[in-house]
C-alpha cells in the first residue's frame, strides 16, 4: 500500500476545488494526458470520468469513479485501466495551519495490478505519488494565486 503526504501552501478549499474540477484531472494526475468528465456531478459519488494515456503514437482510455467523498476533505477513487484492473486512490485533507497536508494511499484493488503487486511496483507507486503530490500542489497554488490577483 502506497501511502505519501504533501504540504500543500494553500489552505484546504483551495486544494478541494482542484479535485473537484474533473477537466484538472489530466494536470495533476502522472499518466492521464487528459479527461473529461462521463457525469456532471464529479466529484458525487457515483460519477465517473474517462482519461487518455498516450505512450508515443499509442493511446488507452480509462476510467475513474468516485467512490466516497467529504467535500473538502476526502476523496476515494477507483480508476480503471483495461487489462492492467483497478486501483483505490484515496485523497485526505488534513488543514495544516493555514495550509493543507494531503495523505495519498493508493493500492491495487482487482485484476491483474493486484495479482503482480510487489515491492517493485509499490516502489513505482511511490514514485508516481510523489510527481503527482508535486503537481497537484503546485496547480493549487499557481490557481490560488491567480484568483487572489483577479
Amino acid at each position: 500500500m502506497a501511502v505519501r503526504h504533501q504540504l500543500i501552501r494553500r489552505p484546504p478549499r483551495s486544494v478541494w476545488a482542484v479535485l473537484a474540477d474533473p477537466a484538472l484531472y489530466g494536470e495533476w494526475v502522472v499518466g492521464p494526458s487528459e479527461s473529461e468528465p462521463l457525469d456532471h456531478s464529479w466529484p458525487a459519488a457515483g460519477s465517473r470520468l474517462r482519461y487518455t494515456v498516450r505512450l508515443g503514437p499509442w493511446s488507452v482510455q480509462g476510467t475513474t469513479t468516485v467512490r466516497h467523498q467529504e467535500p473538502g476533505r476526502e476523496l476515494e477513487l477507483e480508476a480503471a485501466f483495461k487489462a492492467l484492473g483497478t486501483a483505490r486512490i484515496f485523497l485526505q485533507l488534513r488543514p495544516w495551519g493555514e495550509e493543507t497536508l494531503v495523505v495519498c494511499d493508493e493500492h491495487p484493488l482487482r485484476g491483474l495490478g493486484g495479482a503482480l503487486h510487489n515491492p517493485l511496483s509499490e516502489a513505482a507507486l511511490q514514485l508516481r505519488h510523489r510527481g503527482m503530490l508535486a503537481r497537484l500542489a503546485r496547480l493549487v497554488e499557481q490557481r490560488h494565486d491567480e484568483v487572489v490577483r483577479a
